[in-house]
Formats: structure tokens, C-alpha cells, sequence
């Protein structure tokens, strides 16, 4: 999955903007709101309701950013399947358009996150458990909803279930190949960590030279990996739904035998593909 998905990247480098952009959005509101609150003292007047209330904030607009770009990236690498060449802007303009369930989205996974937060905090194993438990099944049930999401107009409700389903039934047994490229993603940033330590030695006395270099080199192959395993994620996870709900392999992945994967195909593939099918190529 992730060699094939990074043909896919090789072939359309312009894919990478959408984690790029994503990834810079994200930081820039991160350094903001909590800059202004360190500055305006928040977290010394309030500090258990500030936090939360800067989590929630923090996890809604996070997560509409990253919801928001991956749902580009996944317009774009459909278009890239169907053996077109994929558009920024016209990725894009499909991803707002599904700007409301985007936001939906994004309010009910801050809702969450939050409370697995407060659960966490609880000064109880038991309490720890259950968040780390629930936080695992959650991360399942919504794995695809960023593409049912782009596929279609679905309600929350519909969102939720209609990606919890494709997981169980069709790619519950091919998260393995996912997890790869976390794999991948994990090697490259600890290269990134590695060159950066190595630079910091070579660089031995030169003051603010050394400084500068270690963070260039280190700091940029470090993001480089980051993007590089969020590109490779969202151009695997369309990959996956696309078969699922078409049940044919897309290109860059049609050497590739889907079948191995394992599940229950036809319970997923004829139910969604007659839904998701006909609605997806237009608006994409």
C-alpha cells in the first residue's frame, strides 16, 4: 500500500500541498490560541475551565482543518483514479462543498475528544482504560468518514454508520497495511531526529550556525516525513473506499489483489456502491 500509494505521489507531487497547507493552517491557529492565552493569563484564572475550553476549541477547528484538507487530498487522488489530472482548485471546491459536514464532523470529534480528555484525567487506572479503550474504537468506527464525507452528502448519523460499516465489513482485516505506513512515517521522522543530532555534532562550536543547521536539516526532514505519511494515509485510505465501493481497483493499485485484505465484500460494496457511486464521480 505504501509503495503504491507513493507512485501515486510520485506521478501528482502537487498532492502534497493539501497536507502542507493543512499542516501550516494548524499550527498557526495552535500558536495563536494558546499564545493568546498564555499572554492573557487564562490558564492562571481559570484553570480547569480554560483548558477544556481551549481543548475544545483546539480539537473543533484541528479537526475542520485537517478534515477539511484531507477531503481535498481524497477529491484529488479519486480524480487521479479515474485517470484524470487532479486540480488544487477543483480539489478544493469539492471539499467546501461539504463544508457542513465537515463542521458537523469536526464539533462531534471535539465533543469527544474532550471527554476522553476529562476521562483521562481522572486519577483512576480504571478511568485511563476506558479512555484508552474508547479512543481505540472510536479511531475505528470513523477511520472512513473523511471519504464518505467527499463521496456523498450524508447526515451525522449516516456519516458515522456508513463508515463504521465499510471498516467492519470490508477492511477490518487490512488495517495491518495501513499501519505500514505509520511504519514508514515513524522511520522518517526518527531520520529526521537523526540528521538533525548528527548535524548538531558536525556543526561542534560554530555557535549560532550550529543552531541554525540542526533545526534546517533535522527540522525539514523531520516535516518532510510527517507530510509525506499524511499523503501516503489519505492516498491508501481512498485507494481502500474506492474499492470498496466500486469494487474495482484504482489505478496505481490494479497489480494489486484487494481480495487478500479479507471481510465480508459483498455485504459493504453493494450496499454503499449503489449510494456512493453514482453521486460521487459528478460532484468530485
Amino acid at each position: 500500500m505504501a509503495r503504491r500509494s507513493g507512485r501515486v505521489l510520485r506521478a501528482y507531487p502537487k498532492l502534497f500541498v493539501f497536507p502542507l497547507i493543512g499542516g501550516l493552517s494548524g499550527v498557526a491557529f495552535i500558536v495563536t490560541l494558546f499564545g493568546s492565552l498564555y499572554v492573557t493569563d487564562s490558564f492562571l484564572q481559570e484553570p480547569g475551565l480554560a483548558v477544556y475550553i481551549a481543548l475544545f476549541v483546539a480539537y473543533l477547528v484541528e479537526t475542520f482543518i485537517a478534515s477539511f484538507f484531507t477531503a481535498a487530498l481524497v477529491a484529488a487522488t479519486r480524480t487521479v483514479f479515474h485517470g484524470e489530472e487532479p486540480s488544487i482548485r477543483g480539489a478544493l471546491a469539492a471539499a467546501w462543498k461539504r463544508k457542513l459536514p465537515l463542521l458537523a464532523w469536526s464539533l462531534i470529534a471535539a465533543i469527544v475528544g474532550v471527554v476522553i480528555r476529562i476521562i483521562e484525567s481522572e486519577d483512576n487506572i480504571v478511568a485511563r482504560i476506558v479512555a484508552g479503550v474508547f479512543a481505540v474504537a472510536w479511531s475505528v468506527m470513523t477511520y472512513f468518514v473523511v471519504p464518505v464525507i467527499v463521496f456523498r452528502d450524508p447526515s451525522v448519523t449516516e456519516m458515522l454508520k456508513e463508515s463504521a460499516s465499510t471498516f467492519k465489513n470490508t477492511w477490518g482485516e487490512s488495517i495491518g497495511a495501513m499501519g505500514t505506513i505509520d511504519i514508514v512515517t515513524t522511520l522518517l521522522a526518527l531520520t529526521g531526529v537523526g540528521l538533525g543530532a548528527l548535524t548538531f555534532i558536525v556543526t561542534a562550536g560554530m555557535g549560532t550556525v550550529q543552531l541554525l543547521a540542526t533545526v534546517l536539516i533535522g527540522g525539514s526532514t523531520f516535516i518532510f516525513g510527517l507530510l509525506l505519511g499524511k499523503a501516503l494515509s489519505g492516498v491508501a485510505k481512498t485507494a481502500l473506499f474506492v474499492y470498496a465501493t466500486e469494487s474495482t481497483a484504482p489505478e496505481y493499485f490494479d497489480d494489486m489483489d484487494f481480495s487478500e485484505f479479507g471481510g465480508d465484500k459483498s455485504s459493504s460494496t453493494g450496499r454503499l456502491g449503489g449510494r456512493l457511486g453514482g453521486s460521487g464521480g459528478g460532484q468530485i
